[in-house]
């Protein structure tokens, strides 16, 4: 009766916390984004430490590079994939003259551009109408977050709020882990402690190594692209870096976005082959070197269940669904191998079918019977 009631304990704890996750998840990005930040820079803060660094100090200089590298972020990147995009509808007019000599009516007319409207003014007013600029991606992304919260309050929230959960989570990790080891019940503490190593194995590979690949992909592939000259270099690298977090995914979507552009800005088969070659060597640096060394075998998922945990997350809790879909099922993960070692281990997998005796093994155990005992 006992463990009756503590596994219907856990069960309503878990249920109510579910519940409670889903009506506070429009706050909830900011304290997601602090808590992801503080997770990625605690091994920094941990390695700041051992070389004589007080808590403090290896806090603050992390944060601080955290700090400078965002600036760098907002400074630097998204200005220039601002421009780039600027540049590409200036130059689009162009392109499409170019696709109409090769390829006639029949490819405007899908993209909806009928004959005879093949002007400057129209092609920038249907670009600005289905792609815009970096600021109105800045916004649709900020109003897909916010709620039920005005934008200007939502964003001035945020910019002020993460830095703050990542200070104070980062500054009090290693005291948060030990209060929630201490609330664990003793009976549980071994196998709690096992999947707790497991879980955070599997989402260091995730969290820390795969955003590590992610970044230096994006990097890579900017670089390559820039150096054949591509226009929209930096904007096609960085994008594809960041959704390598599907295996190729990044590679197919990049080799065609660029591959596309070349063809357009240089109008000749040797731009695309370059842009092949970059891929090419990105992916053998990838594969050599980047993920052997940030990330491994901890992962475990396979892409498709990384594509429907993105997906699902999104479908369910909106954008604060996206940032935990990965981490969460990454750990759910962990437990499935848990309880699959439990069940190939339990009396219901090895139980062997018990069979009914045939006709000739009955008669063998008749005459058998019907022998006479010896005398003593």
């Amino acid at each position: 009766m006992n463990s009756f009631s503590g596994r219907f304990f856990w069960l309503f704890f878990f249920i109510f916390c579910g519940f409670l996750f889903y009506l506070l998840r429009p706050i909830l990005t900011p304290f997601l984004c602090g808590a992801f930040l503080a997770y990625l820079g605690d091994p920094l803060a941990d390695k700041l430490e051992k070389l004589n660094f007080s808590r403090n100090g290896a806090v603050i200089t992390v944060f601080v590079s955290f700090t400078i590298l965002m600036l760098v972020v907002v400074l630097f990147l998204i200005p220039t994939i601002n421009s780039q995009i600027s540049n590409l509808m200036l130059k689009m007019p162009e392109y499409l003259e170019w696709i109409k000599s090769h390829t006639g009516d029949t490819l405007l007319r899908f993209i909806g551009i009928e004959n005879g409207e093949l002007n400057s003014e129209k092609i920038q007013a249907i670009l600005k109408n289905n792609l815009g600029d970096s600021s109105k991606i800045a916004s649709f992304f900020v109003g897909s977050i916010q709620g039920s919260f005005n934008i200007l309050f939502t964003l001035t929230l945020y910019i002020f709020l993460i830095p703050v959960v990542t200070f104070y989570l980062l500054r009090d990790w290693d005291i948060l882990i030990a209060k929630i080891n201490s609330l664990i019940p003793k009976k549980h503490l071994a196998t709690v402690r096992t999947l707790a190593i497991q879980s955070d194995t599997v989402l260091a590979g995730f969290m820390r190594g795969q955003f590590s690949v992610m970044m230096a992909l994006g990097i890579i592939y900017s670089v390559g692209l820039s150096i054949i000259g591509l226009d929209m270099a930096i904007a096609i690298g960085m994008f594809a870096g960041m959704v390598s977090f599907v295996p190729y995914l990044g590679l197919i979507i990049g080799i065609c976005l660029a591959g596309i552009m070349a063809l357009l800005q240089f109008q000749d088969w040797l731009h695309l082959l370059e842009v092949v070659v970059v891929f090419g060597i990105a992916q053998i640096m990838e594969t050599v070197i980047l993920t052997p060394k940030f990330i491994g075998d901890k992962t475990g998922l396979h892409p498709v269940a990384v594509l429907f945990a993105v997906m699902a997350g999104g479908q369910l809790f909106g954008f604060t669904g996206i940032l935990i879909g990965l981490p969460a099922a990454a750990v759910i993960n962990v437990f499935l191998l848990y309880f699959k070692d439990k069940y190939l281990a339990s009396d219901i997998y090895n139980q062997q079918e018990i069979t009914t005796p045939t006709k000739s093994a009955n008669k063998v155990t008749n005459k058998a019977n019907k022998k006479p005992r010896n005398k003593q």
